[in-house]
């Protein structure tokens, strides 16, 4: 659940033909169900037709940034379910084939890295890239990736324009006065306007629900009976409901840093959970921090670093850094320290060489590039697709009361996020279309064991996430990695996660009980 930019992920095809025309397995019972029988009916015919059709694999258009082996294609799907015959969307996909003998490969492995407004397609490339963690896996699965309805290879929507949305410096999050909460209301408002004006066509259907069965339909298309999958951040969400929509249809699937799907946390109160997360997490990279001293001289207290934060940020309130850098710049860039571990030391680096005098990196990290217009067409898609996507599965409150106590009330003990991440959100209060009742994740007839694995001191998707899930679907099992807080664990090195992932997707094994895994390696700063 990416806030700022859109994050892909990291995967090919070699020789080896998938076989597209086999005939979609049966539609899950639980999709009529949990979400009514048009929409079941509806994704049984898309998936037929798509079984037959198959996808027209080919290289893949220079622009992408995905040279051979990697091979491209798009599926169609319906617009809106209820009506399969009616208007159709493109998807984009990707894929590499397996790497093993035609012996060793078990099919297609679908990857979805969250969001939502995330894409997917550069899975392929931990093939190409020979990321080391994924090579047995690799040489099992053709590696598909694919752009969600929306996103940008894919029917793409936009909010407002690229350049507009990207453009700096933006007013300080936190709010000094009851005008600047009306002034962010106001931009709330005017983005779900801007919305509903340039893609008004497409949010009725911008749904986690929706999704899912596209992802069916992709299924079907590649000629897969059941459906392997691996999902991260909001990526776990659409896993969640699409096991719940279609139990039997699932073959593997593991789900890493995982959304609570619990109806009432969908999505206002896991964006409230979310800011206690991250000032925790904020709280650890800070003490990190002021263990290293030594070499970043940004105080050896976390008080200290703390101190020398809200220095940064009332230096940028009263004067732009580089006159571009304000305080919501400044929150955008070091939030990428209590997401990713990775993150830390050049965070960190970038920091300390501000205060050392040195003000370029930071501004280069921090502000937007305005020549990039490829990359902040990819940013406002990313951010359009978030906002469309949350504000359509869920009723969100419509009382500025309420947001307004909620947040005031967080912000006194979780000051680094809890504002920003309100007025990110707060267009869903004043959302033009119809917003969803969230299905109700709960295991199906059919349900294989489910893979889910979680730190314990995640940022984005707090702990008690997986446990929710885990509790819901029955014969799961959870691998907590204890005391740390990286989000999107499977990328890490960490040998008792690792081995465990390669035996799951390999054989199907999970463990007889769950696991706690000892914390991967802190960086070094």
């Amino acid at each position: 659940m990416r806030r700022t930019a859109v994050l892909g992920s990291a995967g090919t095809l070699i020789a080896g033909t998938l076989i597209a025309g086999a005939i979609a397995a049966p539609v899950a019972t639980a999709e009529s169900r949990h979400h009514g029988t048009s929409e079941a009916r509806g994704v049984e015919l898309a998936a037929e037709r798509a079984a037959k059709k198959g996808i027209d694999w080919t290289d893949c258009p220079a622009d992408w940034g995905f040279a051979k082996p990697i091979q491209c294609g798009y599926v169609s799907v319906p617009l809106d379910y209820a009506h399969p015959y009616g208007q159709q969307i493109k998807l984009a996909v990707d894929r590499i084939g397996s790497t093993g003998t035609p012996a060793e490969r078990q099919g297609a492995l679908i990857y979805n890295p969250g969001g939502p407004g995330a894409s997917g397609m550069r899975f392929p490339t931990r093939v190409t890239n020979k990321n080391p963690l994924w090579a047995n896996t690799a040489k099992a699965y053709d590696f598909v990736g694919f752009d969600p309805r929306g996103v940008g290879h894919s029917t793409p929507i936009s909010c407002v324009d690229p350049q507009e949305y990207v453009k700096a410096p933006k007013a300080d999050p936190v709010p000094d006065s009851e005008a600047d909460k009306r002034a962010q209301r106001k931009l709330a408002a005017e983005y779900a306007d801007g919305c509903a004006e340039r893609s008004g066509w497409m949010l009725p259907f911008m749904t986690t629900p929706n999704t899912a069965r596209d992802l069916d339909v992709i299924r079907a298309a590649l000629g897969e009976k059941k459906l392997n999958y691996l999902g991260v951040s909001y990526g776990t969400y659409l896993g969640a409901v699409y096991g719940t929509l279609f139990p039997s249809h699932v073959r593997r699937m593991l789900v890493d840093s995982v959304v609570d799907p619990a109806r009432d946390n969908i999505w206002y109160q896991a964006n409230l959970n979310q800011d206690v997360a991250f000032q925790g997490r904020w709280n650890d990279w800070q003490d990190w921090v002021a263990k290293n001293d030594a070499t970043f001289h940004l105080g050896d207290t976390r008080a200290k670093v703390e101190a020398q934060w809200l220095k940064l940020r009332a230096q940028a309130k009263k004067s732009p850094l580089g006159g571009v850098v304000g305080p919501a710049e400044l929150i955008a860039y070091f939030q990428n320290a209590p997401y990713y571990d990775s993150a830390w030391a050049s965070t960190a680096r970038t920091w300390s060489a501000y205060v050392a005098g040195d003000t370029k990196a930071l501004v280069d990290a921090a502000a937007p590039d305005m020549s990039d217009i490829k990359g902040n067409i990819s940013a406002e898609n990313g951010n359009a697709v978030y906002t469309a996507v949350e504000c359509a599965d869920a009723k969100w409150p419509t009382s500025w009361k309420k947001w307004d106590r909620d947040n005031t009330r967080l912000h006194k003990n979780n000051p680094f996020m809890t504002w920003a991440n309100a007025w990110m959100n707060l267009p869903c209060a004043t959302w033009q279309t119809k917003q969803q009742t969230p299905v109700e994740v709960r295991t199906g007839k059919g349900l294989p064991p489910v893979l889910i694995v979680q730190s314990t001191r995640d940022a984005a998707t707090p702990y008690q996430g997986a446990v929710s899930l885990h509790q819901r679907f029955k014969g799961s099992r959870l691998i907590t990695e204890k005391d740390a807080g990286s989000h999107g664990v499977t990328g890490l090195v960490n040998p008792c996660i690792n081995t465990r992932v390669d035996a799951y997707f390999l054989s199907g094994k999970v463990d007889s009980a769950d696991v706690t895994c000892t914390p991967h390696a802190t960086p070094k700063p």
